[in-house]
């Protein structure tokens, strides 16, 4: 069977090209919850494979009634594995060639590890973390949003000034998300986080390292708003940084809520 450059069997019908006459523009049109293995960046010299969870869309003109998706999963097996930075917009241009639109946009989200070892004891352990890769691309201009997101401890500075023995602490999860030229390493978002927190997570504690960690979160009482502000602090005057937007969400261990803050600052033009 013979078939075109587009690799569709010539004499089939193809009805996503077929003319739609409602006039509307779909923004964006394509596939997501796609599980696809990738090799990724953590530092300058660490790379680590894991599994990310896709959305690729494009912008559907509104002269076509649909868009194909297997073009979708051809670009990015083309692409392969390997998903760095600098490549996100190769991959976008890609969309937009393939598909004949306009505008492109893909979302990356996938787990990440960082080796720690106990701060007494020097036990190794792996601590997991989430990171997100959100770009969009036109024919001018392409735009990447970096997001990791991380768990911390946060001790309570009201609880502790009021009480005669201890402290309430908690478990507080921190999005932070900005745009960078270069974009920063996961694991460089990583530690801004944690070294703003009480105390950072560990994965393996023996009993000095859970006394060590008990006591420097203890020594340093943070409210969720402290949180927010200790990383704002850090990254307001970064050249590097030309939009940032910080949330913590603190899961109170004796409230029935969760605790909220969210810093969002533009800086300028990336």
């Amino acid at each position: 069977m013979k078939l075109s450059e587009d690799a569709s069997p010539v004499g089939l019908r193809d009805t996503q090209n077929e003319p739609d006459h409602r006039q509307i523009v779909i923004d964006r049109v394509g596939v997501k919850n796609l599980r696809f293995p990738i090799r990724i960046a953590v530092g300058p010299e660490d790379t680590q494979s894991t599994i990310a969870t896709v959305q690729l869309t494009a912008e559907l003109p509104h002269e076509f009634k649909g868009t194909h998706m297997s073009r979708f999963l051809e670009v990015i097996q083309a692409h392969g594995p390997i998903l760095r930075t600098e490549g996100i917009e190769h991959l976008l241009r890609s969309l937009i060639r393939r598909l004949h639109s306009q505008r492109a946009h893909l979302e990356f989200e996938f787990p990440f590890f960082l080796e720690k070892k106990a701060p007494v004891t020097g036990a190794p352990g792996l601590v997991d973390y989430v990171a997100r890769f959100s770009a969009t691309a036109d024919e001018q201009s392409h735009d990447l949003v970096t997001t990791v997101i991380a768990n911390v401890t946060t001790l309570c500075p009201c609880s502790k000034a009021i009480s005669n023995v201890g402290a309430h602490n908690q478990r507080g999860q921190v999005t932070l998300a900005l745009r960078s030229v270069p974009p920063l390493p996961l694991a460089e978002m990583v530690a801004l986080i944690e070294r703003s927190a009480s105390s950072e997570l560990y994965s393996v504690l023996k009993r000095p390292d859970e006394k060590a960690v008990t006591e420097r979160a203890y020594a340093n009482p943070v409210f969720v708003e402290d949180l927010v502000r200790n990383i704002a602090a850090q990254i307001n005057d970064d050249p590097r940084i030309a939009w940032w937007r910080v949330e913590a969400e603190n899961f109170e261990s004796i409230h029935n809520h969760n605790a909220y803050a969210l810093v969002e600052k533009h800086i300028r033009k990336s």
